[in-house]
């Protein structure tokens, strides 16, 4: 499975982004989907994670409340939603996939779960 990332961009605190990840080369329903970045200086960190089976979702304290991870299978996409945006969420972020692998709250965040990552799409929040 393939990833491709997008939506990424400039934006000034408090705006919205749409990052989408789009799959190709095999079919994402049978994948968890994570978001991931990594803002310079910083080791890459889990942001958000929307489940294969039954689309439960995690999300990390920082961005709970401002963001919303889905997905569309007959798409073979996910999405994050972005909203008010800080500077501190300045970053790359990836979409990852794990395949077959049911998350919870404990692991959902574990990189070294995940096969597959797209390259990345870069969000800049600045005024």
């Amino acid at each position: 499975l393939q990833l491709v990332e997008s939506g990424g961009g400039l934006v000034q605190p408090g705006g919205s982004l749409r990052l989408s990840c789009v799959g190709s080369g095999g079919f994402m329903r049978f994948f968890a989907i994570g978001w991931f970045r990594q803002a310079p200086g910083k080791e890459r960190e889990g942001v958000s994670c929307i489940a294969m089976s039954d689309g439960s979702t995690y999300y990390t304290d920082s961005v709970k409340g401002r963001f919303t991870v889905s997905r569309d299978n007959a798409k073979n996409t996910a999405s994050l939603q972005v909203d008010n945006l800080k500077p501190e969420d300045t970053a790359i972020y990836s979409c990852a996939a794990a395949g077959y692998f049911e998350p919870d709250p404990n692991t959902w965040h574990a990189q070294d779960g995940y096969d597959n990552w797209g390259k990345g799409t870069q969000v800049t929040v600045s005024s």
